[in-house]
């Protein structure tokens, strides 16, 4: 139950709606725990003991993925129904369960069971309900208000491999893993389960503002069904993006840290590039956000491709700290516009009322997409000994995105039609 009274919240000198962004900020921190850059600092350390391959340990984000590609679509259903509080409280609870738990890892197969779990709540839940939930709160402000709730997960992003890394010095990898869990459950669940409100009609306000007695829903705030979305072009251009671009964040992002090390640069310096680019997706989810909303949204998705692409590319020449981090730094630019813009998208393009409905079967391609591009990028280099033709492969993905991007205009809506 909230602890502020709903009879209240319509009175508070201030916007509720601040207060819900505020909250799954908390819960985009606490996401982390199964991001795969969270993973990247644990590969080395547990290959090492366990023997197991690249190729092998990839695969845990991969089926975790594939698992969230099939729950998300029925998940979305249930979203907008109901909200988001009791789902983000749930997964918050078990993804730091099976993070702290992961400290007892004894065999592959234990592995992939708990990083499954984690990893599934990552692709699916929580990007259903903290983007549900903002997009429910505010329209004229989304794209501001979006790229804050991204930023939330950009901070945690950088912290959560600091605090494996610094649990990981004393106490090994376990520990690491035992951090990591207890920050979850701490950062994310109060919040969460105390003050988050799933609409603003729930509580008598509308979005972006308090309610007065004249207003109206907003005139830009459209409502596409699911049935009409899937009819546009847009809907499948968009997937298409998606297709192309989440198997480089994914594929890229877990193989960092290996890789830099397997070029000579130290475990922590490695840990410290990770949370660099960390840092500057967390810059680009803000400066994405705050783009002027007549600026095409195409445009700034194909701005997404060329920079992944870009910093795909100069990691290819990485044998240096400075190296590592110029290439993390444009890679993470691309990131966080691709983390802030893809739910913009999405919801400025088919409008509140059935946004879960629709972005459960764009999640579906989504995770799908990211599954592939870990275990694709650790296949390559099982094969070849290097990460070069990973990298190359990253690159050319990148490249056509744009292209698809480009592609992707905002669909005609005709009100009452369908």
């Amino acid at each position: 139950m909230n602890t502020v009274p709903r009879w209240l919240i319509p009175r508070l000198p201030f916007y509720y709606g601040w207060v819900v962004l505020a909250c799954v900020c908390c819960a985009g921190m606490s996401r982390q725990g199964g991001a795969v850059a969270t993973l990247s600092v644990f590969v080395s350390p547990m290959t090492a003991e366990f023997g197991w391959s690249r190729t092998a340990i990839s695969g845990a984000v991969s089926l975790g993925g594939i698992l969230a590609a099939i729950l998300s679509p029925k998940l979305g259903r249930y979203l907008d129904r109901s909200g988001a509080r009791l789902v983000l409280c749930i997964v918050i609870l078990l993804t730091g369960l099976c993070d702290a738990l992961l400290s007892l890892t004894a065999s592959l197969p234990m592995f992939y069971l708990l990083f499954c779990v984690a990893r599934m709540n990552f692709a699916g839940p929580f990007d259903l309900g903290i983007y549900g939930a903002v997009s429910n709160w505010f329209v004229a402000k989304r794209a501001f208000a979006t790229a804050i709730a991204t930023m939330g997960g950009m901070v945690g992003l950088v912290t959560m491999p600091l605090i494996a890394q610094a649990a990981m010095a004393g106490g090994g990898w376990r520990a690491g893993w035992l951090a990591i869990g207890g920050a979850v459950v701490l950062i994310g669940f109060v919040p969460v389960s105390l003050l988050l409100v799933a609409r603003p009609e729930d509580v008598g306000l509308v979005p972006d503002r308090q309610a007065s007695a004249t207003d109206t829903p907003p005139a830009a705030d459209i409502s596409f069904t699911r049935a009409e979305a899937l009819r546009t072009p847009t809907f499948w251009f968009l997937s298409l993006f998606t297709l192309l671009v989440y198997p480089v964040q994914a594929g890229v992002s877990l193989h960092q840290a290996p890789l830099l090390i397997e070029r000579g640069l130290s475990p922590a310096v490695a840990a410290t590039v990770v949370s660099s680019f960390s840092v500057l997706s967390g810059v680009a989810t803000l400066c994405f956000g705050l783009v002027p909303r007549w600026v095409p949204i195409r445009l700034r998705l194909a701005m997404v491709g060329g920079l992944l692409c870009l910093g795909s590319a100069l990691m290819l020449s990485v044998h240096s700290a400075m190296q590592a981090y110029i290439a993390a730094g444009f890679f993470g630019l691309g990131i966080g516009g691709l983390l802030t813009m893809l739910p913009i998208a999405w919801a400025d393009y088919y409008g509140r009322k059935s946004y879960g409905a629709i972005r459960g079967i764009a999640l579906s391609v989504q995770v799908l997409a990211q599954a592939a591009g870990p275990v694709l990028s650790g296949a390559l280099r099982d094969a070849t000994g290097s990460y070069d033709l990973s990298l190359t492969v990253c690159a050319a993905l990148a490249a056509s995105g744009i292209a698809a991007a480009a592609l992707a205009r905002p669909p005609v809506y005709k009100a009452g039609a369908g």
